[in-house]
């Protein structure tokens, strides 16, 4: 899409600047608590988009720490990884707890910076504090700095207050329920998370629905439903939801002696 065409398009953005509008159009995250629900987001930052989300979010990031954080998976997506950081750094000061957990990810591996669990323990808190799933569950995975072992328990009590409104929060969640994960499994509980962030258009979510409508977990089953929920999830770009689609239409499996997957029959 170009610029122009980018601007002409009817939006409730169009309130704000310019510069923001396309730098949200070509880096939001889906994940950010920060993002207007009117804006779909990309898991990445397209190689032919870098350029210009660069360009318009460094200027948009004057004025909003949500571009700041944007203009950091930019720079990432470019592999310029100390202007990243340095982006995350202003726009976690702002307030933006996708920045704070982008940060703790490279304190805790060791990514650009000196490793520091410490560090990234509390950049973990930070955004869990504010209801950000993604810093509870890599709050949750953290091991302490002597070696405790993490607590799955405690993840799904953080998790369950930020999935009274967050489709990502209701997501992770569920997959907890439904793995028994920190707790005792319930495919009813974890069937009604995923269906709440499906409706929101979670991509993985939308997989999971399609997942538990064809095996008739946590409530009936039903392949029609299955499969609607497997194409919503493919168009948004979900692999597993276009394997799964795949699965259905062609349901007969040739393999070989080893027991490998040689192709599927379709009918």
């Amino acid at each position: 899409m170009t610029v122009a065409a980018m601007l002409a398009s009817p939006s409730p953005a169009r309130a704000q600047s310019a510069d923001l509008v396309l730098c949200d159009r070509l880096a939001a995250d889906p994940a950010d608590p920060d993002k207007p629900a009117d804006i779909k987001g990309t898991p990445t930052v397209a190689p032919a988009d870098v350029a210009t989300a660069i360009k318009y979010c460094r200027t948009a990031g004057n004025s909003s720490r949500r571009a700041l954080y944007e203009l950091g998976r930019a720079y990432a997506a470019n592999q310029q990884m100390p202007e990243a950081t340095a982006a995350w750094r202003k726009a976690a000061d702002k307030g933006s707890t996708s920045a704070m957990v982008e940060l703790g990810v490279l304190y805790g591996t060791g990514a650009g910076v000196p490793k520091d669990e410490g560090q990234a323990r509390k950049l973990f808190e930070r955004a869990a504090q504010a209801g950000n799933p993604r810093g509870i569950s890599n709050l949750a995975a953290l091991s302490g700095a002597g070696g405790a072992p993490s607590d799955p328990a405690r993840a799904r009590e953080l998790l369950g207050k930020a999935a009274e409104t967050n489709p990502e929060a209701q997501y992770q969640l569920g997959l907890m329920l439904a793995n028994g994960t920190g707790g005792a499994q319930d495919d009813n509980g974890a069937r009604s998370l995923f269906e709440k962030a499906a409706a929101q258009n979670h991509p993985a979510a939308l997989e999971e629905m399609g997942e538990f409508s064809e095996q008739g977990r946590g409530g009936p089953k039903d392949k029609d439903a299955a499969k609607a929920y497997y194409e919503r999830a493919s168009a948004l770009g979900d692999e597993n939801a276009k394997k799964a689609l795949k699965r259905m239409d062609c349901p007969y499996a040739i393999k070989d002696k080893r027991g490998n997957l040689v192709s599927n029959l379709c009918f």
